[in-house]
């Protein structure tokens, strides 16, 4: 076996370890924030879950590409944005349905469980940091774990604004910025693996390279 081989076989498999889990982690979050989320009438518990449910179906969908070629790698990326764009207008389409029925979300519970949510993720963040300017798949893996941790701050910050206030407005509010967030985040990761698929640098089927191009999805953001 060459040294490229090795080296490929041992980056999949770290890649396979990280991701499951994070999908370990992400699929008990959002059975545990769905429950809950429905229970305390808290839009931004429930957007918060469903971008843990995206993260769930990217993550498996990451798992997938592990050991795959290149192009099926950003394919499995692209498939991914699809797939958060789908439920971030999913979280909007649930708001707009709250501001017309109205809502009484528990501060407490949202509170609580976004300290929970927001304590995984920044265990997702470590666990994903060291592959963040890796293959197409992984970095998208990447934006999603940091958007996680912006969600679950927002939703501790509308609990604390509810409780303040006595209003669900901040709820509502929290509950749109996540489904913003989750739909920019859908968009940099369609436009990163579309990038990768028109790449020159792309291995085709005969080629014979053990690395791939990296396109970079932050500019501010450089490999050290």
């Amino acid at each position: 076996m060459s040294d490229c081989d090795c080296s490929v076989e041992i980056t999949d498999r770290s890649q396979s370890h990280v991701l499951i889990k994070l999908l370990a982690i992400n699929a008990t979050m959002f059975v545990l924030e769905l429950g809950i989320g429905l229970y305390a009438q808290s839009t931004g518990l429930i957007a918060d879950a469903i971008d843990m449910l995206a993260d769930s179906i990217v993550y498996a969908i990451g798992l997938y590409a592990v050991g795959h070629s290149l192009t099926q790698k950003a394919n499995a990326a692209l498939l991914s944005g699809w797939f958060q764009l789908g439920l971030g207008l999913l979280i909007l389409s649930d708001i707009i349905r709250r501001i017309f029925i109205g809502s009484e979300p528990v501060s407490v519970l949202m509170m609580s469980v976004g300290t929970v949510a927001l304590i995984a993720n920044i265990v997702c963040l470590k666990l994903i940091q060291e592959h963040r300017h890796g293959e197409v798949h992984m970095r998208a893996s990447w934006i999603f774990s940091k958007n996680d941790v912006i969600a679950n701050a927002g939703v501790i910050l509308g609990g604390l604004m509810v409780w303040l206030l006595d209003s669900r407005w901040p709820d509502l509010i929290i509950g749109s910025l996540i489904a913003l967030l989750v739909l920019n985040g859908a968009k940099h990761i369609i436009q990163d693996a579309r990038k990768e698929l028109a790449s020159e640098s792309l291995c085709g089927e005969g080629g014979d390279c053990c690395s791939s191009a990296t396109v970079s999805i932050e500019p501010s953001e450089k490999p050290k």
